[in-house]
């Protein structure tokens, strides 16, 4: 019999161990860049304790109140409250030190699409994480898995290529690299689930689904633009309603952020070869200009300061 009790015992502790590891409570995000806030506000939204770790006060500072700006237009058309707001921004902290997240139960990296900076911020996540804490990467077209080696936790490492805007696409792509665990596969979907989006399983190849998919759409729009075939309204016009997309190529490449965009197409270009993800000169000219888009009010269209196109 007491042989018996100890095992059920064992068990019991067994599985409150599994519950423990399973449960997100805490999950730091390193940038504070559009998908950055977009990410911290769909956790937050979800209940869960968020901290955005920046580099210096400006970013931060600009961050802040980018994201309470978005907000506020949220609430302005009636798809968010004040106390929802107020609720969201109160579990959210900020924070310069990289140290700050070591307490963290998921590490999520949002910068920029540079292979060396996000490597550097892996080896600082690895330092100074909780061994079992998983760290995520954003990235869309970077190999996963070459990041992953500057860690010693390989099995630890995926990505969720999440999709701006963040908070009201209902998609994240999980990437595994080629040391991904099942485990960490598991508890990632759980945690996608948990934050209202649906993963969709994917393995590591330059712009996995949605970017390798979209980019191509982006760049011909952007040829026929330059062509002169039609202007960027009716380019537009003309996908929206033969193909019912809810917002046009031009628009959404502007919703992206054109030095985004370009990246992509560079990094696809890059690595893939094919013609189809050369950039358009148009798209050049545009990002030399610091004509990014939306976030600038300024790109293929002109836009208010609520991101509508301006007449």
């Amino acid at each position: 019999m007491a042989e018996n009790k100890l095992k059920l015992e064992d068990l019991l502790g067994n599985v409150k161990k599994e519950t423990n590891l399973d449960r997100i409570d805490y999950v730091a995000i390193i940038g504070a860049g559009v998908m950055g806030q977009g990410i911290a506000q769909s956790i937050s939204s979800a209940g869960i304790d968020v901290l955005i770790i920046e580099k210096d006060h400006h970013h931060l500072d600009e961050a802040r109140m980018n994201l309470e700006e978005t907000m506020k237009r949220d609430i302005s058309r009636w798809a968010m409250t004040k106390s929802e707001m107020k609720s969201i921004l109160s579990r959210i902290e900020w924070s310069l030190e990289m140290e700050s997240l070591k307490n963290a139960d998921l590490v999520i990296e949002a910068v920029e699409e540079n292979f060396q900076l996000k490597r550097l911020i892996f080896k600082k996540m690895d330092d100074v994480a909780k061994p079992d804490t998983i760290l995520i990467s954003n990235t869309s077209t970077l190999s996963l898995t070459k990041i992953a080696e500057i860690t010693n936790r390989q099995d630890k490492v995926i990505g969720m290529h999440f999709l701006n805007p963040v908070p009201k696409v209902p998609l994240v792509e999980l990437v595994r690299s080629i040391y991904t665990s099942d485990e960490t596969v598991s508890r990632i979907k759980n945690f996608a689930a948990k934050i209202g989006k649906t993963a969709v399983e994917v393995y590591e190849y330059p712009g996995y689904v949605t970017t390798r998919a979209i980019v191509p759409l982006l760049n011909e729009a952007m040829y026929i633009y330059l062509e002169g075939i039609a202007s960027a309204k009716d380019i537009d016009t003309a996908m929206k309603l033969g193909y019912e997309f809810h917002m046009g190529p031009l628009e959404m490449a502007d919703s992206m952020g054109l030095d985004e965009v370009l990246a992509w197409m560079e990094q696809l270009w890059k690595t893939l070869g094919e013609p189809r993800y050369r950039p358009c000169p148009i798209l050049r000219k545009l990002v030399r200009e610091r004509k990014l888009g939306k976030k600038t009010n300024e790109g293929f269209f002109k836009y208010d300061t609520n991101g509508k196109i301006l007449s």
